[in-house]
């Protein structure tokens, strides 16, 4: 009963608060491959960097971060299922419970009700995925590969920018230093 209660503070004085603090969102899919040394996360697709400074970042880097994962999502996923009605995924991943961001695009829905069904094919036909269960492993194996592919093409896309940068930062501080 004590665990649920909460001390809060108004105007100087703490008082018992029944409200409990519901974590925050993450990408964090449990299946973390960057502690093995991959610069992408095989699970989530965060970059490594993302991984390790999650719970330092603002809101807007949050949602420069969920925003990348979702465009690949919508990239991959909206392609591959091209028969999914959105308004039965929706419902089918509400029933189950899934916890999205408010404005969680279609990938994103996509990818959470393909995965419940990979682990569960018998949800296959509540879904809304429009698709078979014999379907299912080919098609999240697939899934997987085309994207974990697009997000190391994004991390390289980024880490190619990022040396290009530093490259005309120095060459303009050699310059400057000639005057």
């Amino acid at each position: 009963m004590l665990g649920a209660l909460n001390l809060k503070a108004k105007c100087g004085v703490f008082i018992l608060s029944n409200e409990r603090r519901i974590a925050s969102l993450t990408p964090c899919a449990g299946r973390c491959s960057t502690v093995f040394g991959d610069l992408v996360c095989r699970g989530c697709r965060r970059f490594s960097h993302e991984v390790i400074h999650w719970n330092q970042y603002s809101a807007e880097q949050h949602a420069a971060v969920w925003n990348r994962l979702d465009a690949q999502l919508d990239q991959i996923l909206v392609p591959m299922l091209p028969h999914a009605n959105l308004v039965h995924v929706e419902g089918f991943i509400q029933s189950k419970r899934v916890r999205l961001r408010p404005n969680a695009s279609r990938g994103r829905k996509l990818y959470h009700a393909l995965k419940l069904c990979e682990k569960n094919r018998h949800f296959t036909d509540d879904s809304g995925l429009g698709i078979h269960y014999k379907q299912v492993r080919p098609l999240w194996d697939e899934f997987e590969r085309r994207v974990l592919a697009l997000a190391n093409a994004s991390y390289d896309l980024a880490f190619v920018r990022a040396k290009g940068i530093r490259y005309h930062l120095l060459q303009g501080k050699i310059e400057i230093e000639k005057i």
